[in-house]
């Protein structure tokens, strides 16, 4: 440029024709370097992901568990068990007998923890009402106050209502005969001598002569050991055919209870349900399937598509409202089918990813697709 200017000084009509050339290139380099910093710009900028999505939903889900039995005689039956662990150390009855009110059915020996349990309350409570009848005295000589008085009262106290529950259990000395609690026949079976029972578990099924009626189970079903623990009295059952001409037809009812040990022939834990059969065209006898609800709680509810696992556990993706994807780390507590229960920190305001989070990262640009587009590349005609 300055050899230009110079020379335009000394020869004007000679180098006055460059000057219209020499603007033209300089716009050329100002657009070609505009050109060339958007299409850097355009390439250093991040992708914006499609995906799908929903509003979250927070309510009640259950697992599902799938178990096979036979509906039984609708007579009403008594499961007998315990409110502690024990062993079972003798037996004095089996399926099919017969047996009167108060008849010996089985003699348990109580865990060693229900039974130190037992026996630490009853020392509590001798403890604690010589120390009331210490404090006592010395607040009689002015040596105590009314504060340490009433402290010692309340602790006496609390420790009779605790040893009152442990003897409400019928621990006694540890080893008990349970007796039967009213006239019937041993319809089954749960556990046999030597078993470790666990509390509340059924240990046998009584049916109830007719003078003595109580609704109880009716239908009996067998689960697999593995998921009988997750099976609690009052989960709901229904119950339906398994022959195709009874496809449709089904009946609900609720767990009654829950066996205490192995089937040795089907390898199975048994449970019983009652089930209002009236009018639901399931007969006695016949062979049923249950699909009983279990675990029923409070969860997020979420399709399965919507969950994503790595080394750091569960996690799923929700929306801001800069359009931006979050990642959110969850627990997987139920699975239903194509749904899971999960527990974390979402955000019942902020849509959550259902389709296309496989491809996203935290803090990912996203483009939300409408439903009637699933499917379609976004551009494309079809």
């Amino acid at each position: 440029m300055h050899f230009l200017l110079m020379s335009s000084l000394s020869v004007p009509m000679s180098i006055k024709p460059l000057r219209p050339c020499i603007g033209r290139i300089r716009a050329y380099l100002v657009v070609a370097a505009f050109a060339f910093g958007a299409r850097t710009a355009a390439a250093d900028a991040p992708p914006t992901v499609t995906v799908l999505a929903t509003a979250p939903r927070y309510g009640v889900i259950s697992q599902p568990l799938q178990a096979y039995g036979t509906i039984g005689t609708a007579q009403a039956t008594v499961a007998v068990n315990l409110p502690y662990p024990a062993r079972l150390l003798h037996v004095y009855v089996q399926n099919g007998q017969s047996v009167a009110r108060g008849a010996p059915l089985f003699v348990v020996q109580a865990d060693p923890a229900a039974l130190l349990a037992s026996k630490q309350a009853a020392t509590a409570y001798r403890l604690a009402k010589d120390d009331l009848a210490h404090t006592r005295a010395l607040y009689a000589q002015s040596l105590a106050t009314r504060s340490q008085l009433e402290t010692a009262r309340k602790a006496a106290l609390d420790a009779q209502s605790a040893l009152d529950a442990q003897r409400a259990l019928g621990i006694g000395n540890g080893t008990v005969t349970i007796a039967a609690p009213a006239d019937g026949v041993i319809t089954r079976l749960g556990a046999i001598q030597g078993d470790q029972v666990p509390a509340g578990a059924a240990i046998l099924l009584l049916a109830l002569h007719a003078s003595e009626p109580k609704a109880m189970p009716n239908v009996m079903l067998g689960v697999d050991p593995a998921t009988a623990r997750w099976i609690r009295a009052g989960d709901p059952v229904t119950v339906s055919g398994l022959s195709p001409e009874e496809d449709g037809i089904s009946a609900r009812g609720r767990i009654v209870l829950v066996g205490a040990a192995v089937d040795p022939q089907s390898q199975l834990v048994d449970v019983g349900a009652s089930v209002s059969l009236a009018g639901a065209g399931l007969l006695p006898g016949m062979h049923v399937k249950g699909r009983i609800s279990t675990r029923a709680g409070k969860h997020w509810i979420v399709p399965r598509s919507a969950v994503l696992r790595d080394g750091q556990g569960a996690y799923i993706y929700q929306l801001g409202k800069d359009l931006h994807a979050h990642r959110v780390d969850v627990k997987v507590r139920i699975e239903n089918g194509n749904t899971y229960g999960i527990d974390g920190a979402l955000d019942a305001a902020r849509p959550l990813v259902v389709t296309g989070n496989y491809e996203l990262h935290d803090g990912d640009a996203v483009h939300v697709q409408a439903r009637g587009q699933a499917g379609k590349r976004p551009g494309m005609a079809q």
